[in-house]
């Protein structure tokens, strides 16, 4: 995987996860694997998120495993540190998105209106991710903006659903969606990863679903 395109193209859903404890990491991407998906964003969101990057890096090649919420240059520094093979931002200031292409690894970086995406395509910039999807006018938003921007493609997330992601994924401008719903966090509480491969397994199969 060497560019943002390429990771539009790993998996229909591309888990967005918060976690809380970094010994959760490995047995969550495993089971990620199990259901038959290939990539994992975990989130910047907690103190364990990068010590679990680490963990997913060493301990599982075969998934690619991000980090998100990537907000400031030192954080995107600490990423890819850790290991992340791949960099996720909600929004894109100009001094994040040069720190986060500083780095060399590819990287979605959010957007949500259709100056933030042509900025972003200023820069040559062909693969983003669309946050917050459904807040900021979901599906009916996107396929506008397949109008004026067609060599735009874009990974939704925020209020994706397993009931809306079909719709998400039928849009030719959409290549993956994000979702946080294969990791409930009760079922990571009670390490409950059975449950977790089962949603997983379900979600890969999404593309099929869209027609």
């Amino acid at each position: 995987m060497t560019t943002g395109a390429d990771l539009l193209a790993l998996s229909p859903v591309l888990p967005v996860v918060v976690l809380d404890e970094a010994e959760q990491a490995v047995p969550l991407a495993r089971a990620l694997l199990r259901g038959g998906l290939r990539v994992i964003e975990l989130t910047l969101r907690t103190p364990a998120a990068l010590a679990a990057i680490e963990r997913v890096a060493a301990e599982v090649p075969d998934i690619v495993v991000g980090a998100g919420t990537v907000t400031t240059p030192e954080q995107a520094e600490q990423a890819t540190k850790a290991g992340a093979a791949f960099l996720v931002t909600p929004g894109c200031t100009d001094r994040l998105l040069d720190a986060v292409a500083e780095t060399g690894l590819p990287f979605l970086p959010g957007v949500s209106t259709v100056s933030e995406a042509l900025r972003a395509a200023e820069r040559g910039l062909s693969a983003l991710k669309f946050f917050p999807a459904e807040a900021s006018g979901g599906v009916a938003y996107l396929r506008a903006m397949g109008g004026p921007l067609p060599g735009l493609r874009f990974c939704p997330t925020g209020g994706v659903t397993p009931g809306n992601a079909p719709e998400y994924l039928a849009l030719p401008n959409v290549g993956c969606v994000g979702g946080t719903w294969l990791t409930p966090k009760e079922a990571l509480a009670a390490g409950d990863f059975a449950r977790i491969g089962a949603l997983a397994a379900k979600a890969a199969g999404l593309r099929q679903a869209a027609g």
